[in-house]
């Protein structure tokens, strides 16, 4: 009896054979189904993703572009303010200038009319010191005249006479 030798058939990886052919197939509907039904979905999340954060950078950009805006509006109201603080500062230290002239000019009035014043009553003060002391000098002079001659001078309107042409006398001598 021959023997025969059954030997094996080497798989050539170069020759398809029917396995090959299975995994292609399932290959293609894999490709197909991720083409077909995971791929879009995928690319549409994507697409959504990117628009949103353009959407972001574009909200982010119009929120960079309303804070400086914001931050100019502000500046530019403190600068305002500034400005019209100083003006009232000006307006208020002008006011107050006035004000303080305007007191100044009032006191030096008032002080003049009291000045005026006190002058009136040293003058009226003064004349009436005169006449008291004309009276007096009158007096003591008749008095003392009356002695000398030994009459007494009481007759007023005499008395008053002498004394007062006297007194115009010695008046007169002073003033030469």
């Amino acid at each position: 009896m021959a023997s025969v030798a059954i030997v094996p058939m080497e798989s050539n990886f170069l020759v398809p054979n029917g396995t090959f052919f299975v995994e292609l197939f399932a290959f293609a509907i894999m490709v197909f189904i991720l083409g077909k039904y995971v791929v879009p979905p995928i690319n549409k999340a994507m697409t959504a993703r990117q628009e949103a954060i353009r959407q972001q950078f574009a909200d982010l950009d119009q929120a960079k572009s309303e804070a400086h805006q914001a931050e100019e509006e502000f500046r530019a109201q403190i600068a305002d303010a500034r400005h019209e603080a100083a003006r009232i500062r000006e307006e208020a230290r002008e006011q107050g200038a006035g004000i303080i002239a305007e007191m100044r000019e009032q006191a030096q009035a008032e002080a003049q009319r009291i000045v005026e014043h006190a002058h009136t009553q040293i003058e009226a003060d003064r004349k009436a010191a005169v006449a008291s002391l004309r009276n007096e000098v009158g007096t003591l002079a008749t008095t003392l005249a009356g002695r000398i001659v030994g009459e007494s001078l009481d007759d007023e309107a005499r008395q008053s006479r002498v004394v007062e042409r006297f007194l115009t006398d010695l008046d007169q001598a002073r003033s030469n």
